[in-house]
């Protein structure tokens, strides 16, 4: 095989994993080791471990190093997983820089640079994406990252953001859940998952309800219903001797038209002397403490009147 047609074989085959290719997939279009070895030594092309190699001088792709993990790491099946399975499948700001790779517990594997390596009881039998690089599906990708973040934040921003992205549904989180346990935080995970799937009107409130009388505050009034500009207002919570109100926001109050809804709303509250406090129900999980002495301070305050 000439020079010219090898190089343009393996371009157009690179094309769709980053500009790099695994030896085996350089094998199946025709080359031969000697052929890779003439591209290298001609400062053409660029080896980057034992089974991966560019089909160019430059630096890496993002999505080349994401091939490379999967090939480097070693001969089992190695899939992208947690937040760099849902960086593929679409999830955005989300910042990490590692690429998060899954593998059976008792493969032999090498640990590749840049590359978090985490190893795995089992696999669910439909967990992984049948087309492109081999990673799972994002409901359990998400909470295989929520199992293996560095902190209960960062486990309930990613579960979170994976949902209002609309990457995957609360129910496939809850069904997955159900299959699929981690080592840590399983206690944490599997409330937050609810706080999601319900939303603050339900699980939220009776939860509040109890940090309350944990702390000696007054129980509220749940379910209030007050009578606004454009129709009825249904308030979660509302301490009546001092018109305090608490919005406890689920994962549905982000989405779509329903945040102006709800300011529209409150802010008609406020003009008629209610204090509205908002609290986000994953927030609620996280700063517990920092949200009751909010209330706290919001009990003590004195019935503000609307001015004419």
């Amino acid at each position: 095989m000439k020079g010219t047609e090898r190089r343009e074989r393996a371009l157009a085959a690179a094309h769709e994993t980053g500009g790099v290719l695994s030896r085996d997939a350089l094998a199946g279009l025709g080359l031969t080791g000697d052929d890779v070895r003439h591209e290298v030594a001609a400062g053409r092309w660029r080896r980057h471990g034992l089974q991966t190699v560019a089909v160019h001088n430059g630096e890496l792709s993002v999505e080349a190093q994401r091939w490379r993990a999967v090939w480097e790491t070693g001969p089992c099946v190695t899939a992208l997983d947690g937040v760099t399975a849902l960086q593929v499948a679409g999830l955005r700001n989300y910042a990490d820089e590692e690429v998060h790779v899954s593998v059976i517990h008792r493969c032999a594997v090498k640990h590749v640079a840049g590359t978090r390596l985490h190893k795995i009881i089992r696999r669910l039998p439909d967990e992984l994406v049948g087309a492109g690089v081999p990673r799972t599906r994002p409901a359990v990708a998400a909470l295989r990252a929520a199992y293996w973040a560095a902190s209960d934040r960062q486990a309930a921003l990613v579960l979170l953001m994976t949902v209002q992205q609309r990457l995957t549904t609360p129910q496939q989180l809850l069904d997955c859940s159900a299959r699929l346990r981690g080592r840590a935080r399983r206690g944490f995970v599997g409330r937050v998952l609810l706080d999601i799937a319900c939303g603050g009107q339900s699980l939220g409130e009776l939860d509040f309800a109890r940090m309350c009388r944990v702390r000696g505050l007054p129980e509220p009034a749940r379910q209030v219903v007050r009578q606004g500009p454009h129709g009825r207002i249904y308030l979660d919570v509302r301490w009546n001797h001092c018109a305090l109100v608490v919005e406890i926001d689920g994962a549905q109050h982000r989405e779509g038209l329903q945040v102006s809804a709800d300011n529209l709303s409150r802010n008609a509250l406020a003009l008629h002397g209610e204090t509205v406090l908002r609290i986000d129900l994953i927030g609620l999980r996280l700063h517990e403490d920092a949200f009751l002495e909010q209330v706290a301070a919001g009990l003590k305050q004195p019935i503000r009147r609307r001015s004419r």
